[in-house]
Order: C-alpha cells, then structure tokens, then sequence
C-alpha cells in the first residue's frame, strides 16, 4: 500500500510543479533543463521505490502512475475548469504589432520567441507583420500573420 501512497504523492508532486514552472519549461528545452529533467527523473525513482526493488513493486507503481494518470484525465472531462487549471489556457502575448509585456514576463517569453516561431512558421521577419502570436497550451507559439493589402 505504500507504494501506492507514493506513487499518488510524487505523481501529483510533478503535476503541480510542471505547472508551476510554465509552458515554455517543457517545450522549449535547453540542455540545462534536460540535465534537470534527469536529475529529476532519478530522485523521482527513489522516491517512488524506496528499498523495495521488486518486479511487483515496479509493476504496482506503474499501474498506479497510469490510473493516476486516467483519472485526471477523466476529472478534466467532467470538470472544464478544473482542466483550465490543470493545463492552463491558451494566451495572446502580441496583439497587432504590440507586445503584451506583462503576460510575456509571466510566461518568460520574450521578443526573440515569438520573432523565432514567425520565421519558422510564416517567414515573417517583423512584428508589425503579426496580427497575433498566441502562446497555446503545450508551450508553442502560433502566430497569425496579418492579412497583406491586395
């Protein structure tokens, strides 16, 4: 039974601190994050096994990780603000031409993102060339490029 306790325990853990930490943490990866992510990803093991190193302990815990996992997921279903919460909502950080610094700092986005996301995506070169960079949900930056004049 406890290693269903900490299986519940570290799974909401990592949830709530992903989340804390912001979109752009998981999407837009350096190698400093991915070396965190490791580092993570190793203590989270010991948390999670312990001293026990069994094949049911293992298989115990992966099943808890998953039904964790579906149950969240089935809450988000029935409760759409808890979803919002959970997953966050998607964000205008440019609108027209203009920069929504406020919202940029909170998210930790900065000019050179979004000018990156509309290279890549538009070939766009300017921000007076973007009528909306919205920041969505998974971290990726969509832009909407302004309509040119016929």
């Amino acid at each position: 039974m406890d290693t269903i306790f900490r299986g519940a325990i570290i799974y909401i853990f990592l949830l709530i601190i992903f989340r804390i930490s912001g979109k752009r943490t998981l999407y837009d990866a350096t190698l400093f994050d991915f070396v965190l992510l490791l580092i993570i990803a190793e203590t989270t093991q010991q948390a999670l096994l312990g001293d026990d190193f069994s094949i049911v302990n293992g298989l115990l815990l992966i099943i808890t990780l998953i039904f964790m996992d579906i149950c969240l997921s089935l809450i988000k279903q029935k409760f759409k603000s808890f979803g919002k919460v959970v997953d966050g909502t998607s964000l205008i950080l440019l609108d027209n031409g203009k920069l929504l610094t406020e919202r940029m700092k909170k998210e930790r986005v900065d000019e050179g993102d979004i000018l990156e996301s509309a290279r890549a995506l538009h070939g766009l070169e300017h921000l007076s060339q973007i009528k909306y960079a919205i920041l969505e949900k998974d971290g990726k930056i969509t832009i909407i490029p302004k309509e040119k004049a016929s």
